[in-house]
């Protein structure tokens, strides 16, 4: 395998991040752009590390994410960027909010599960947005008479909220300061739910 230097291993490192459509994992980067070379994980993680440092106090920040590392603008200037963007951000709704918390909290968890924690039918509409956004998917059957599906969330809906792992995911306090701010927009009484304190989803 041929040699590479440091300053070379961080400028491909950093130029694979920035092309890749997806979060870039390193074993990822292992197989792919650097497979000709001689790269020890203790060297690809302290090239990580100084890009990061790198990047830490500009408008541009590498994040270490469920699947892997992706550059993303830093936080506090979204609301100046969102202007270069004439659609509207997608709201979703305390139902939605709701369910996916539920899952996430509680998961693996059945529809029933869900239901009997919100008090009302999950739409059929809210899990399949769901899963077509890949925040959800199924990992099994409960052995239970019916055997319904049990529900998990996925590496890109930690991706989407810039999570690492689900031990980063909101405290009680955030998390229903987010149901408190987001107004209910189902039209559908089975949906009008009374609101949902975090304390039920543990």
């Amino acid at each position: 395998m041929k040699k590479i230097n440091d300053v070379q291993l961080k400028q491909l490192v950093e130029a694979a991040i920035f092309v890749a459509e997806e979060p870039l994992s390193k074993d990822r980067m292992q197989a792919t752009v650097l497979s000709d070379f001689k790269v020890s994980s203790q060297q690809l993680n302290k090239i990580l590390v100084e890009i990061q440092e790198d990047y830490a106090s500009r408008g541009i920040q590498l994040h270490q994410l469920a699947s892997g590392y992706s550059f993303r603008s830093n936080d506090a200037l979204s609301p100046f960027l969102s202007r270069l963007w004439q659609e509207t951000a997608p709201r979703y709704s305390r139902a939605m909010l709701e369910t996916l918390a539920l899952i996430a909290y509680r998961q693996p968890i059945t529809r029933g599960e869900i239901e009997d924690v919100r008090g009302v039918a999950v739409s059929s509409n809210i899990i399949r947005t769901l899963t077509e956004r890949e925040w959800v998917h199924v990992i099994g059957h409960k052995e239970v008479p019916g055997r319904p599906a049990l529900y998990a969330t996925t590496n890109k809906f930690l991706d989407y909220f810039g999570l690492k792992s689900l031990s980063e995911l909101p405290t009680e306090e955030a998390f229903n300061e987010l149901l408190v701010e987001t107004p209910e927009t189902e039209t559908s009484e089975a949906e009008a739910s009374p609101p949902t304190n975090l304390e039920q989803l543990h």
